[in-house]
């Protein structure tokens, strides 16, 4: 048996406002906090976490960026004289998608989404690496990088398997004893609230399917570890989308042209824009500001934020819409969904969770990047302490570790904005 065993369970979009009257995972994590997210979509809260710092740091923060010249997606312009029937059916970009991604040798999610195949050679894609594995980060470091250099073994959810598959993995390598270190990750909530948005039964449901299995991983971890450090935390939260907005229809009826003028991404909660004269940045910029329903954000809050990037690699102008207003059409897709994230992180369904079965949790500990000192510092711990307890016939070489690599991915559904 194991001296320590520091369990990290992630559970993709379970914002403070879904668990907060809820008894979700109680009795396995009686202690909770709020936390605050980071602005962006789970492309910058996913790495914010595993880095430990904010956007502008390790340059992880929205998929697809103006850069024509490193554009990977030429080829596919020729696409734009098929059918719109055809190019803007959901299950069409999602084959497409998996096909490129394997054509680039792309490691970590990738999506099309519905940027127009006009334009598409405008852009690049900015994470090309998988933000779960070692040097999967744009920039600096990230936990596996810090566990790979300590020789701390471990285990981490992977992309090809189902929760559930992923939980099995996980208590197989418990009752073999293998990690120092557990990161098991569940998105599955994630796109459950996009379909059904906050509000749903299905919601409860689905927290007590997670409880169940938080019951089976820690009684198998419970026998094979003296101590389990359970943290069960999220991303961001979700709201429901009541109102939508077509800002595209807006933009497009003024005397402007892509690519000749500017160049924009639409998000589903802000629009991105670059600039290529004067006049384009100043009719762009009164048509946004006589929008009741959003706003630009100014450096000053991107730079408090975490966000301001002085090389503009993300847009030159960021528009933000209000909680609950949904753009769409966008490039993450042509209709509405149910509920999304992305808004500010300092609204109420913006805020993530923490629980846990420590009573101490650091006062410092206050936002999602902050979950990184607990990995670290409880890593280095449970690396000690289990290397103490070993006996001579079960002590592993320095370079035996395991690292099963199985990030974990959600079955295939519909309206998939998963990770944009």
């Amino acid at each position: 048996m194991k001296a320590l065993l520091p369990l990290f369970v992630f559970v993709d979009a379970c914002g403070w406002e879904i668990i907060k009257n809820d008894p979700f995972a109680r009795s396995f994590a009686p202690h909770r906090r709020r936390l605050e997210s980071v602005f962006g979509y789970s492309s910058a809260c996913v790495p914010s976490i595993l880095a430990g710092r904010w956007p502008a740091e390790h340059r992880n923060w929205s998929y697809f960026v103006y850069d024509p010249e490193r554009s990977p997606f030429r080829k596919l312009r020729a696409l734009r004289w098929l059918p719109e029937w055809l190019t803007g059916r959901r299950r069409f970009r999602r084959w497409l998608s998996r096909f490129i991604k394997a054509q680039l040798n792309f490691r970590g999610y990738f999506d099309l989404y519905n940027i127009p195949f006009k334009h598409i050679y405008l852009y690049d894609f900015s994470e090309k690496k998988s933000p779960l594995q070692p040097g999967g980060m744009n920039r600096g470091p990230n936990i596996f990088d810090y566990l790979e250099q300590r020789q701390i073994a471990y285990h981490v959810s992977a992309p090809e398997k189902t929760e559930r598959a992923n939980l099995d993995g996980l208590i197989e390598d418990l009752r073999d004893e293998r990690p120092d270190f557990a990161f098991l990750y569940w998105p599955g909530l994630d796109g459950l609230l996009h379909m059904v948005g906050n509000t749903s039964p299905q919601v409860p449901a689905k927290l007590r399917t997670y409880e169940a299995w938080l019951g089976e991983l820690m009684n198998e971890a419970q026998a094979h570890y003296n101590e389990v450090r359970l943290y069960i935390f999220s991303d961001h939260g979700m709201a429901n989308c009541d109102r939508l907005l077509d800002l595209r229809a807006k933009i497009q009826r003024l005397p402007l042209r892509v690519p000749e003028d500017y160049a924009v991404v639409y998000d589903s909660t802000m629009a991105r824009f670059w600039f290529f004269n004067e006049n384009a940045k100043r009719q762009i910029s009164e048509c946004l500001e006589q929008e009741p329903l959003g706003r630009i954000v100014p450096d000053a809050e991107l730079e408090k934020m975490g966000t301001l990037f002085p090389d503009r690699y993300f847009g030159e102008l960021i528009f933000l819409v209000q909680e609950g207003v949904l753009i769409v059409p966008s490039d993450m897709g042509r209709r509405p969904i149910r509920a999304m994230h992305g808004y500010h992180p300092t609204n109420p369904q913006s805020y993530a969770v923490l629980c846990s079965n420590q009573p101490d949790l650091p006062e410092d500990v206050t936002a999602i990047p902050h979950v990184f000192r607990l990995m670290t510092r409880d890593a280095e711990i449970a690396k000690e302490r289990n290397a103490k307890a070993q006996t001579p016939n079960r002590r592993e070489t320095p370079n035996t570790k395991h690292q099963r690599n199985t990030k974990l991915q959600t079955p295939t559904r519909p309206a998939r904005h998963r990770r944009f």
